[in-house]
Parts: structure tokens; sequence; C-alpha cells
């Protein structure tokens, strides 16, 4: 039997989540919609066990489309087990209410995704849990932070618009010696290119919309954790009555399969790009870990094996918001759209 734990990253990405035997050897595991699930008999059915959300009982909870894209990123990425959800943001808000009840502290980086923020802002205070923002450079010393009341810390690497990035390692360490879980938003590294449960994250958050479709067609978030936190948060999303179409999920698990080509091949090109700008009059400074000269640089360099293609430019302050906007309707292979992580390429002005 192969030792899944000594797999290279491409051949877990062919293989993962699928089994044609079980499907009279068609290779990609097919599409099923479901919503009735019949069962042999009254003591079958009435015997079901809440808890397993692997096996087929209502399609609220899946079909094997779903648990195969399930199996197939949680075994990529390290972890115990995934749960697929409608976009990346429930995905965040799912694995954030695993942890939230009136009086918790919950600890985010200041850095994070807009939306997340919002979440936490207009939602998550009115129900009585108090936010604090840190920042992100912080490291271990994050354990000075961390109340009695503290359920999580949610980290992000690199931040939203600003790309700063985090210790990771260090924040967990401190973290989990005083019994609290590490959320990380790991969207911008993929499973591909950072190792979250080797890291020291307990849960780890995808919005699948970008590198694991990977084909600007699927709204996706994906939930990963350990054994410990697994429950915790599969409950809440069955709770929240989230679920994904099979036809994404297929879709998705589609895309996953050639995520290290993918991966490699627009690092390739956001380098190449980067530097270009990077050497351009009207740039101050280009926003990449990958680069050498980027603040981040070294804990990227010891903690991912590769760089997405997302970065950002930071122009000099003599170049105004309008000529901004001028150099990006001016160009012809740019896409001007939310989102990234497709085969297409994307620009838009950001003021923060």
């Amino acid at each position: 039997m192969t030792d899944k734990k000594k797999l290279g990253r491409d051949t877990i990405a062919a293989h993962a989540g699928r089994d044609p035997q079980r499907f009279d050897g068609v290779v990609n595991t097919p599409v099923f919609r479901a919503s009735t699930v019949l069962f042999p008999d009254l003591e079958s059915y009435q015997r079901r066990d809440p808890d397993d959300y692997k096996v087929m009982r209502y399609g609220i909870y899946g079909t094997p489309t779903t648990f195969a894209l399930e199996e197939a990123v949680a075994q990529l990425e390290g972890g115990y087990a995934a749960v697929a959800l409608p976009s990346g943001l429930a995905a965040i808000v799912a694995a954030l209410a695993a942890f939230a009840r009136s009086g918790a502290h919950i600890l985010i980086s200041d850095s994070v995704y807009q939306p997340t923020r919002n979440f936490c802002d207009k939602r998550l205070r009115t129900l009585g849990v108090d936010i604090e923002y840190y920042d992100p450079s912080i490291g271990s010393a994050i354990g000075d932070l961390i109340r009695p009341e503290t359920t999580a810390v949610f980290c992000e690497a690199p931040g939203s618009l600003t790309f700063e990035m985090q210790d990771i390692p260090a924040i967990a360490a401190a973290a989990h010696a005083k019994g609290v879980a590490v959320l990380a938003d790991t969207t911008w590294a993929t499973p591909y290119f950072f190792r979250s449960f080797e890291h020291g994250v307990d849960i780890s958050i995808h919005a699948g919309t970008k590198y694991i479709a990977g084909h600007s067609d699927v709204m996706m978030g994906i939930v990963v954790t350990n054994e410990k936190y697994w429950l915790a948060v599969r409950r809440t999303v069955a709770d929240y009555g989230y679920c994904v179409s099979p036809d994404d999920c297929y879709l998705a698990l589609r895309g996953l399969r050639t995520i290290g080509v993918r991966m490699r091949q627009q690092q390739q090109s956001a380098i190449k790009i980067a530097r270009w700008l990077q050497a351009r009059p009207e740039v101050m400074r280009v926003l990449y870990p990958a680069f050498e000269r980027d603040p981040g640089h070294a804990i990227w360099k010891r903690d991912f094996s590769g760089a997405c293609s997302l970065f950002g430019v930071e122009m000099k302050p003599e170049y105004s918001p309008e000529s901004t906007h001028a150099f990006v309707e001016a160009l012809e292979l740019f896409g001007i759209g939310a989102s990234w992580g497709g085969y297409e390429s994307l620009a838009l002005p950001t003021t923060g």
C-alpha cells in the first residue's frame, strides 16, 4: 500500500479524492446531485450517526462529489479533514463562528481581508464577542495579548493588499501554550505552497474560488482542520445550513488536478512582471514576499515553497490616483475585475 505521507504534491493533486474502480473505472468522480437519500430500512435510517459527515444521508451534508473534493484538499494540505462551503467568505464566517460566543475574545490580524473585518465588527461584536486587532508582525509576543477568555487567533499571511508576512510558527507556539486555536486564511499560498499544519495552524481557510478552482467560474470556500477541531467546525457549517453545488465541487476538483503546473507558471509570470514594474520610475515599491528586499522575505523563504501570482504595487506620492487609474485603463491584456487566481491577468487600483 502506498504511503500517502511520502507522496509528492503533484502526485497527491493528481490522485487524491478519487476511486475509479468505485465508479466503473471512470477517472473523475461523477457529479452526484441529490437532496433525498433513501435508506434500505427504518432501522438504518434511525441508526445514522449525526457526526459522520462522510456518508450520504441528505444532500445538504454533501454527496460523493463533495467528499472527493474535501478529501483531496485535506490530503494535499496535510490536514485531518475538510469541508466545502459556497464562498471564501462563508468559509471564514463558519471557521470564526465555531469559536464565537458571548464573552469570548478573538485576536485578528490587523491586515486581514476587509470582509473578514466587516464580519468581525458588524456581526461578532453584536453577539458579545470581543474582537482585538493585532500587529501582523507580532510573532511570539501574541502570547501577551491572550486572556483566559481568548478562544482563537486568526492569521492571514501575507496580509490583504499590504502583504505583510506573519511568523505563524511563533504565533502558533505561543497560542498553543495557552490552549488557544490558530486559524489562518491561507488562500494566497494555497495548500500547494504552504503546508499549514506543519507550521502550527489548526484550521486553514481557503477561498477555493481563486487558485484551487483556478478558472474564474466557481464560487467556493474550503476549511481544512486538524482532528482536534474538526467536529466543532463541521457542526458549525451544518448549523448555518451551508452547502455547495456538486457541479461546483466537480469543477473545483478538476481545477485542483492542475494546481501544481498553474502555480509554478503563474509565479514565474508574476515575478517577471513584478520585476519590470519594480524598475519603473513611477513605482516606489512592489509588495511581494518572494522578492529579496521585501520585509517578509525571510519568513516567506523559510515557511513557503513558492509564491502565488498576486502582488501589490505602491506608486510614488507624486503620482496622483488619476494617473494610476489611467495606467490601469490603458492595459490591453489585463482585465478590470474582482478576484484573482484564474488564468487571466487582472489589475485594480486600491486605497487604504
